[in-house]
């Protein structure tokens, strides 16, 4: 009788402690999830970058980050929910677009995420701005704009600014990625690049997958296939190039007194390469790698909705003019190094 009734008395604890962070989750998970179906919503009707949307709704209500009941909500929204749906764009990647691509090209988009990472590291502090936002932008400038961003933020040393860093790379690099969405493509057929350098070019330059194919399938079909391609391959790299900063920052970065070591592999880039192997491998069915990219995307919604609610615009504002122009600067040294290797290739 005592080996019966043990397990439903041991369960009993467990469940109640469920229902109870359940409870203490749940306002502000709630609220992350309505500002970003609102932004969501407002983006399909009126065009606009829903990461942006979601960026500015949750500014406006930051009151709610600050005090009350959604405070632990909007901070597991914010951290756990952002790892996840970084884990799971895993599910996109396949070493299948690296061989239809080809060797030269993987080479040409792998050159300009390393380039463009050291480049931001080495003209930073004629900005006035240290390794961490450096990094902080040229890695979501590199790679793929706000989801890189809240990636490489969640391995960075936390200080009394960190936030305020994230939220301005998020709005500078989605600011940046929109405005490449309109001007790339008159661009292309100016220099009157064919289908699959075009492709290339907008796919390894833009900063935001939605804005890549915004761009890419305004021009052809031939170059949208091709930008989305060359796009998710520079996706790829968030991987590797998270692993190698946490190695380094855990090696030589002076943390804070109370900054914990970054892990070596963080357990969301763990995910994210079990799921790009499993891709790779076809063990995963197509059906499957849609709801899981879908999934991905709204998660990182709803975590950038969750980190506007966190932070303070007056304070964002006050990182400054000269962090707009790094921002600015990155960009223009990833299309720049770009196009010149598509010129060299030709």
């Amino acid at each position: 009788m005592v080996t019966q009734h043990s397990e439903p008395a041991t369960a009993k604890p467990r469940l109640e402690s469920f229902k109870s962070q359940a409870g203490l989750y749940f306002p502000g998970v709630a609220v992350s999830v309505t500002v970003a179906g609102t932004a969501q919503l407002l983006s399909e009707h009126h065009g606009a970058p829903a990461m942006l949307l979601a960026l500015l709704l949750g500014i406006a209500m930051n009151f709610l980050g600050a005090e009350g009941r959604s405070v632990e909500g909007i901070e597991f929204s914010a951290r756990t929910l952002l790892r996840l749906g970084v884990a799971l764009l895993g599910a996109r990647i396949s070493m299948s677009m690296v061989a239809d691509l080809g060797w030269q090209l993987v080479a040409l988009v792998v050159g300009a995420v390393i380039g463009t990472i050291f480049f931001g590291l080495l003209v930073a502090r004629f900005f006035g701005h240290k390794w961490r936002f450096a990094l902080l932008t040229s890695g979501s400038v590199a790679i793929c704009g706000a989801s890189a961003a809240m990636a490489i933020a969640a391995i960075l040393p936390k200080d009394h600014r960190s936030e305020e860093r994230l939220l301005f790379t998020v709005m500078g690099v989605t600011v940046m990625s929109t405005l490449a969405m309109i001007l790339y493509p008159p661009i292309v057929e100016f220099l009157e690049l064919n289908g699959q350098m075009a492709g290339v070019f907008l796919g390894g330059t833009i900063h935001d997958v939605a804005q890549v194919a915004g761009a890419g399938f305004s021009v052809s079909q031939e170059t949208g296939d091709a930008a989305i391609m060359v796009k998710l391959i520079r996706v790829a790299m968030l991987a590797p190039v998270v692993v190698v900063a946490s190695i380094l920052i855990r090696t030589y970065a002076t943390l804070p007194k109370d900054g914990a070591r970054p892990p070596i592999l963080p357990t969301f880039v763990l995910g994210f390469l079990v799921l790009a192997t499993a891709n790779s491998m076809g063990l995963i069915p197509a059906a499957v790698v849609d709801v899981l990219s879908q999934t991905s995307r709204y998660l990182l919604l709803i975590a950038v909705a969750a980190v506007g609610m966190k932070t303070n615009l007056t304070q964002v504002m006050n990182v400054g003019g000269k962090a707009i122009a790094l921002i600015i600067v990155e960009t223009f040294f990833i299309a720049g190094f770009v196009l010149a290797g598509i010129y060299l290739l030709a």
